[in-house]
This record gives C-alpha cells, structure tokens and sequence, in this order.
C-alpha cells in the first residue's frame, strides 16, 4: 500500500502563485521508490479529471492548459512530488490530486487538496 497526501491548497487571486506538495508513503519502500510513473490531475467542476503534469517512466509531461505556467518536481530522497502553480486565473479552480503509479503496477490516488483561484 502507498499512502499520498497533498498539501498546499488554498485560495489565490489572479495572476497569483501556489505550490502543492505530495508526499509519498507506504509500508513497502521498493513500492514508493521503484516507482512507475508520479503525477498531478485535477478536477474542475463539471468535467472530466484531468492531466496537470507528471514524471512518466523517464518523461516530463504536462497538460496543454498549464503547460508553461505550471512546472513539477520532485525530490527522490523525502518521497516528495510538487506542483509550483504561476499566473493562476480562475479557470485553474480545481480539486487537485496526486497520482502514483508503484513498481508493481498498483495505482494510488490522493484525497486532493482544493485550489480556488477567485477576487
């Protein structure tokens, strides 16, 4: 099992920034440091979940909508994924969740963390 818990949601103006934080955990650590594939997707009210951005295999991939405002990272050694968010409008509203794919194929989600971006 691999635990994730994001962190770092709030509520911004337009044109602000925020940084989510993801922490990765679980009682196998082959689980949650051979892992597979470490991403962001966020709903937005109404439609589909939706890709942010992510590590895929040995790829970076981001999407359309936040690709050049929105960059991730990821520090190996604390088990950590972040999402540094710039020049948020309000079309950026959203539940924001971590995805992790572990060394064995299981897929985890997150509980998300809310980002409301509004005057």
């Amino acid at each position: 099992q691999v635990q994730l818990v994001e962190s770092g949601g709030g509520w911004v103006q337009p044109g602000g920034s925020l940084k989510l934080s993801c922490e990765a955990s679980g009682d196998s650590i082959f689980a949650v440091k051979a892992y597979r594939s470490m991403a962001w997707y966020r709903q937005i009210p109404g439609k589909e979940r939706e890709l942010v951005g992510g590590f895929f295999g040995g790829a970076t991939d981001y999407g359309e909508a936040v690709r050049y405002r929105f960059t991730v990272s990821r520090d190996g050694a604390r088990n950590m994924m972040y999402l540094q968010m710039n020049d948020l409008g309000p079309e950026d509203t959203a539940v924001y969740y971590c995805y992790f794919v572990a060394g064995n194929g299981a897929e985890y989600w997150g509980r998300g963390t809310q980002v409301t971006v509004s005057m």
